[in-house]
């Protein structure tokens, strides 16, 4: 990796950044000059890197960023494209081997939730967060986690809302009431203070609902009797085994990292002809179980050259993001392989479905909730998905490119009241000095 500053670890990189006097930068796109602005020269190697080199930059309009004033942890806000109105998305915790990883998977995520959001209809840009874990702490210590979530609130106030963050992958309900204390600019607040919560189940009733049409594009009849793979028992998996369950299904095979995880599944679809095994980290046997359809519901990228040519499944749809490794090449791999593919961006939406509402207050079964479940609503999880697979089979071309190419068109469309705001914001953050604050 040429690239020396990307090639360093989150801390080494904190380092860094502490030996040139840096607590907060950026990298912005400016559509004038068509290239990638630093706020500071020592990091224009990085901004070169995203404008010639970097496959998952897509001039991201924004990317801000702030080191914790206490625990050496870097806090990102990667902000895609906000046409549509102020980016939406959940913030990550997790942990990096190098700063390329990190950036990565942030503008990664930041255009999976511009894809998403425009699809589901929603009047909401593309954004992600990630905080990178420092494995010299306790990940799981309380005071550790209420401080850097408290101090991202606070990261996320200096922005001005053009960026509203929710729950993702390592953060926790409590951790977003955290975050609350300290800002406006986040959705999945605890019920107990007015908010929605946890938006697993509604994620998985959404995976549910893509599973179902993609059956019915194969002409297959319905779920019941079929047998499923589920990778990981995160929080979205374990509620779409439950409703898979309650569809019928024949067997469900799933797995997980953690011990304790697989054996409270167990416990949990004791009845139910479940079998649960504890995989290490790297292990993909999974993928290639044979089973009607394959739901990666764990990180990102596990489709790919090594793993594609062994999968038995008949349809992939799934809960985690950004399940393609190298989304042109393994699209196309898959659609040649005769397997239908749901892109995840498609069927997972309903988490931030939920958080897209939760400022409108809360009724029983809310239509505006439900509708996306129907199979009847033009942007439906159902409709959607046939309208892609039929598209994708009249074409010939690979499902995740035609939804991306439908997600892109809806996705720089303004908003019918604010236009393009969230871009004048970033430019006011700029103008403002921000990173000097």
């Amino acid at each position: 990796m040429k690239n020396q500053l990307l090639s360093q670890s989150p801390q080494e990189f904190i380092t860094t950044l502490k030996a040139h006097n840096i607590k907060k930068f950026y990298f912005v796109y400016d559509d004038k000059s068509k290239s990638v602005k630093a706020s500071h020269k020592v990091l224009g190697e990085i901004a070169e890197y995203f404008q010639n080199t970097s496959f998952d930059f897509e001039k991201h309009e924004g990317m801000f960023f702030q080191v914790s004033s206490k625990y050496d942890m870097l806090m990102g806000a990667f902000i895609h494209r906000t046409n549509r109105g102020q980016a939406a998305g959940g913030v990550r915790y997790w942990s990096y081997n190098n700063m390329l990883d990190y950036f990565s998977d942030g503008m990664r995520l930041a255009k999976g939730m511009t894809h998403k959001n425009a699809l589901a209809g929603l009047w909401w840009g593309g954004g992600k967060g990630v905080l990178a874990h420092n494995n010299n702490y306790d990940k799981n210590d309380k005071s550790i986690r209420e401080f850097i979530y408290k101090e991202y609130g606070n990261f996320l106030t200096s922005l001005k809302g053009c960026y509203v963050t929710a729950e993702d992958v390592g953060t926790s309900v409590e951790d977003m009431e955290n975050i609350f204390s300290n800002t406006r600019f986040t959705t999945c607040i605890p019920n107990s203070k007015g908010g929605s919560g946890n938006p697993s189940a509604p994620t998985a009733r959404g995976v549910r609902a893509g599973m179902e049409a993609a059956i019915e594009f194969l002409g297959e009849g319905t779920l019941e009797g079929k047998t499923i793979a589920v990778q990981g028992l995160g929080h979205v998996a374990v509620p779409l085994i439950e409703y898979l369950f309650d569809r019928k299904v024949k067997k469900i095979i799933t797995c997980d990292i953690f011990p304790d995880v697989v054996e409270n599944a167990k416990m949990e679809f004791k009845y139910f002809n479940f079998e649960a095994r504890v995989v290490h980290k790297n292990d993909v046997s999974i993928l290639s179980e044979e089973c009607d359809i394959l739901a990666p519901c764990a990180t990102g990228g596990i489709l790919n050259s090594d793993t594609i040519p062994n999968i038995k499944a008949k349809i992939i749809c799934g809960a985690a993001n950004n399940q393609l490794a190298i989304p042109s090449e393994d699209d196309e791999a898959l659609m040649n392989k005769g397997i239908i593919y749901v892109p995840d961006f498609l069927t997972n939406r309903m988490g931030i479905v939920n958080c897209a509402d939760e400022q409108a207050g809360y009724v029983n079964n809310d239509p505006i909730i439900e509708r996306h479940l129907s199979k009847d609503w033009e942007y439906s999880i159902h409709q959607a998905t046939l309208r892609v697979l039929n598209q994708s089979r009249e074409s010939k071309i690979p499902s995740g490119k035609v939804a991306i190419e439908l997600a892109h068109k809806l996705s720089l469309e303004n908003n019918p009241i604010y236009g393009h705001r969230s871009q004048l914001i970033i430019d006011s953050l700029v103008e403002s000095k921000w990173e000097l604050k």
